[in-house]
């Protein structure tokens, strides 16, 4: 699981960046940097929902952190 989860952060980090440069390169000319920004909104999206999904299949647990101080 944790390895899912790293390499959909990667894929995510590397279309933030490549969003970045084609903005940079094209200058507006193209739809490239939207399409590189769209693609990491909607994995974004759908590596939230695969964490969601696996939690519900008990896949992962919660890590068992207070949220109150002891």
């Amino acid at each position: 699981m944790h390895i899912v989860v790293v390499i959909a952060f990667v894929l995510i980090l590397g279309s933030l960046f490549s969003g970045l440069y084609f903005v940079m390169k094209d200058k507006g000319k193209t739809n490239r940097a939207v399409n590189a920004l769209s693609f990491r909104i909607g994995f974004s999206i759908l590596l939230f929902l695969f964490i969601l999904f696996s939690y519900k299949m008990g896949w992962i647990h919660p890590t068992g952190i207070p949220l109150t101080p002891r």
